[in-house]
């Protein structure tokens, strides 16, 4: 097992983690409704109260901090882990919230594309004209599933559309070092798909057997789901792998390069920062742990945040 240096404990399923310049990471808290900020060393703060259950989280153009709202989880406790279970009572719908990291104060942008309510946004990669692409990744009820997909908006509110659909319950998104590609990864079918990118919001899709779809790039086997995902400086996808606890490292041809191990089943988030970005955080939800450890290769820059 790698070493790992424990930034901050008892957090209720921290998920998001947004490395700052100064050192600190934001992370959302999906069973609190809060956003908190970790400063190492146990110190932490809250930065906001969304409400709901916020989810993926970015840093925006304006230096304020978008969040993926899924609306809100029923929880349970098992094993001494925290985790989801099924829709909130009372649930009724997702958004996704512009937060001000220095007043606290909270806006929402959308609750719609369209007539398309968004169900369970989860996650989000902003791109270099001003946009963000997300996965919606529905929720789930006692015999039932939502369909969903991926959606595109710009970050001053005014075009929001849905750019992928179908897809099964699609979690982590991000884009490669070039801004050509989209990577998409699927909950619970632990699959990773690849769309070329075309134009803003825009993706090229061929034939599929569910329909027009992007290039599966790789699945993983055994008991395992996908979360979030990020991509590294050499345009390696790494995914957070639940059920046999850890990293995916997907090469963009399709290979699985490495697996580095963590020791929480909900691993569920990675991103990176320092000053060469080679200090990976990873959220460890279920013991409610932010941790980090060195990574054998920089992370992608991301727009807004590390260029």
């Amino acid at each position: 097992m790698i070493a790992l240096n424990e930034i901050a404990s008892g957090l209720r399923f921290p998920e998001g983690p947004v490395a700052m310049p100064d050192g600190s990471v934001f992370v959302v808290e999906i069973e609190a409704g809060r956003i908190t900020r970790c400063w190492g060393e146990g110190k932490t703060e809250t930065v906001a109260m969304t409400g709901g259950g916020p989810n993926g989280l970015a840093m925006g153009p304006d230096g304020k901090l978008y969040c993926c709202d899924n609306g809100g989880f029923e929880w349970a406790e098992d094993q001494g882990l925290l985790h989801p279970s099924g829709a909130a009572h009372g649930w009724t719908g997702g958004s996704i919230q512009r937060i001000d990291p220095a007043s606290g104060e909270v806006e929402t942008l959308y609750t719609h594309a369209g007539d398309v309510q968004l169900r369970g946004p989860n996650d989000l990669v902003f791109d270099d004209q001003g946009g963000f692409w997300f996965t919606d990744h529905g929720k789930t009820f006692p015999r039932s599933r939502d369909r969903v997909g991926v959606f595109y908006a710009q970050a001053d509110g005014s075009r929001i559309e849905e750019a992928i659909f179908p897809l099964e319950n699609p979690n982590g998104i991000g884009l490669s070092p070039d801004g050509t590609r989209l990577y998409v990864a699927e909950t619970f079918t632990a699959k990773l798909w690849a769309f070329d990118i075309v134009g803003p919001g825009k993706v090229e899709r061929g034939p599929g057997m569910r329909g027009p779809e992007g290039r599966f790039l790789y699945g993983a086997g055994g008991y395992c789901w996908f979360d979030s995902l990020a991509v590294d400086a050499d345009g390696n996808v790494c995914v957070a792998t639940l059920g046999n606890a850890g990293i995916s490292v997907v090469s963009p041809d399709g290979t699985l390069v490495d697996f580095v191990a963590m020791p929480d089943p909900f691993t569920t988030n990675i991103c990176w920062g320092g000053p060469d970005l080679r200090t990976a955080y990873v959220t460890l939800s279920g013991t409610g742990r932010l941790v980090s450890l060195d990574w054998p290769r920089p992370g992608a820059p991301l727009h807004h945040l590390n260029r």
